[in-house]
């Protein structure tokens, strides 16, 4: 019983630190809370998430500010097509006594922003993938593990393909969102320029610390989640396969590969982070509809009729839901 209390404690806690956050960030990101939330849900949830947007939509910024606000360190790496496996993880060095010494590369941080992550070749793309599944590296034989909380945050840029290395449906499905950056609204855009063009600059406070982190993200693992929202989330995921016992219409019409049991478990992990948010002991078929689009939109394929007749991913996984 006291265990109980204490995690109800610990869910009211999470959700003033969520306010918190939000009140936090938007002192410098203005609007995109939508995307803010998520990324919060993926972190509280120990997830990654690939971040799609064009160009000068202030995506550094954005994960800048919830690092700090997170009380987290921050690592920004650029990736090009000569970016070395080394350069991410670090490489052995001879000292000067002609011993081997390990010098850590950027990727030994807390949040890591992996800018334009389809502009390296897949060597150097698996070399960080494997650092977001394992936790770890290794490197000469040796296993460095990585300090928790890790996050990677990548970005893509939609317009520009021309000598890119597209990431693999593999690796793709390790990140547990994908959340599409659109353009701010006219008045957010305004406030914008009032803001970027003037003196004043706006001062970022620690909101939580990384014990609070982690102990959020064990709190979300001990959620209880109700059997219907358990069966909701497993035929959602089924319907997406097409030509199985469990596919749907659309599934079979438009679409090439359904998504894996990998979306299942983020499902009913961020139902449970989207629920604790909302101030709920638990998660509904509601908080699965809300989360489902960036966990499945990356999940599944289209055949070639569904691009012919304009169906995005979006568009089918609403007819889907």
């Amino acid at each position: 019983m006291a265990e109980i209390e204490k995690d109800a404690e610990l869910a009211d806690e999470l959700f003033k630190a969520y306010k918190q956050l939000e009140q936090e960030i938007g002192k410098v990101v203005i609007g995109q809370k939508e995307v803010v939330r998520l990324l919060i849900t993926s972190i509280f949830c120990g997830g990654h998430s690939l971040l799609v947007g064009v160009p000068g939509l202030a995506k550094t910024l954005l994960v800048h500010t919830i690092a700090e606000s997170l009380g987290l360190d921050f690592n920004r790496i650029q990736f090009t097509p000569d970016l070395m496996p080394s350069d991410v993880l670090g490489a052995e060095t001879l000292d000067a006594d002609r011993n081997f010494r390990f010098i850590r590369g950027p990727i030994f941080s807390n949040v890591i922003l992996a800018d334009e992550i389809n502009r390296t070749p897949p060597k150097t793309q698996s070399a960080l993938l494997e650092a977001m599944q394992e936790g770890a590296v290794t490197i000469g034989g040796k296993n460095h593990v990585l300090d928790k909380p890790f996050f990677v945050l990548a970005t893509q840029n939609p317009i520009e393909q021309e000598g890119t290395y597209p990431l693999p449906e593999a690796q793709l499905d390790r990140f547990m969102f994908m959340i599409k950056l659109e353009y701010p609204t006219m008045e957010e855009e305004l406030d914008i320029i009032k803001q970027t063009t003037s003196s004043e600059e706006k001062t970022i406070e620690k909101v939580i610390s990384k014990e609070q982190i982690l102990s959020f993200q064990r709190l979300i693992k001990k959620i209880p989640v109700a059997d219907n929202v358990f069966e909701y989330i497993v035929k959602l995921v089924h319907k997406t396969r097409p030509f199985t016992d469990h596919s749907s219409s659309v599934s079979n019409e438009y679409l090439e590969w359904g998504a894996g049991p990998r979306a299942s478990q983020f499902l009913v992990q961020a139902a449970k982070c989207n629920a604790l948010l909302k101030g709920k002991y638990s998660p509904d078929i509601e908080d699965v509809k809300e989360i489902a689009q960036p966990v499945l939109v990356h999940r599944i394929v289209r055949n070639f009729k569904a691009e012919t007749e304009g169906k995005t991913e979006e568009i089918l996984i609403k007819e889907l839901l």
